[in-house]
């Protein structure tokens, strides 16, 4: 399902923009949705809105895409991740996905008002395949 076209094409920001929606539709309920809850607070609530895109692929990893990264290939989405390791959180980590791995995208809209407390663990490794295997 996933491919460059989706990502570099629309798809990846159509998502973005559906969560932005739903998101401040949650919050104006009572609005007019037929007039795109046209007021002021909404449209002023809908630009303040932060998004974080999560990407979990087929082998049961996730990452959290900071930006896409252009390398030079359209055959695997290349991306900078946003590192959940303080001590990756000097530098920048940029991952290179073959599409047909990614399983789904997931978008999380949020006024940054409202975020949680505590930030949602987005883990980049399972702790299972980064040790090795002792007898």
């Amino acid at each position: 399902m996933f491919n460059y076209d989706w990502f570099h094409s629309g798809g990846l920001q159509r998502q973005i923009e559906e969560a932005k929606q739903r998101c401040a539709a949650n919050k104006f309920p009572d609005r007019d949705k037929k007039a795109g809850n046209g007021t002021p607070d909404f449209h002023t609530y809908r630009e303040a809105l932060e998004t974080r895109v999560i990407l979990y692929l087929k082998d049961g990893l996730s990452y959290e895409m900071k930006e896409m990264a252009d390398v030079g290939t359209n055959s695997a989405l290349a991306f900078e991740c946003t590192p959940v390791d303080e001590n990756y959180q000097v530098g920048a980590y940029v991952i290179v996905v073959p599409f047909e791995d990614i399983a789904r995208v997931e978008v999380f809209a949020v006024h940054p008002d409202e975020k949680p407390q505590e930030n949602i663990r987005i883990p980049g490794f399972r702790a299972a395949a980064a040790e090795p295997q002792r007898d």
